[in-house]
């Protein structure tokens, strides 16, 4: 069921972006070299690719939101496994596995085409 518009979509990805980059120091984790920079990896990306996403929220407007939403999910899932995946879940796995499954649902629930004023 879609009940997200692209415009709150946007603005999930950039707080989500930056709070992913926030949460090693945040949670104390940052002593977890892989956990640490996989969550600044995909928070990065999340930012870049919210820059060049063609919706609302996008600078540059260059990534269709169909395709942002594909990859969303893809990458939320590959987050919420990346502490089993990567060997790190003896460590820290709950704010990735949370992380992972909040992008993963966002995205599903997010309408596939912005209302973009011409």
């Amino acid at each position: 069921m879609k009940i997200l518009s692209t415009k709150v979509h946007g603005i999930l990805d950039y707080l989500s972006g930056i709070l992913l980059i926030a949460l090693p120091w945040i949670l104390g984790f940052d002593d977890v070299e892989t956990a640490s920079r996989v969550v600044l990896v995909v928070g990065v990306m999340i930012l870049l690719m919210s820059v060049l996403t063609n919706y609302e929220a996008g600078f540059l407007k260059r990534i269709p939101m169909n395709v942002h939403l594909n990859i969303d999910i893809v990458t939320g899932l590959l987050l919420a496994a990346s502490p089993w995946i990567l060997g790190f879940s003896d460590q820290v796995y709950l704010p990735h596995l949370i992380m992972g499954l909040f992008e993963t649902v966002a995205a599903a629930a997010t309408y596939r085409q912005p209302k973009l004023a011409m």
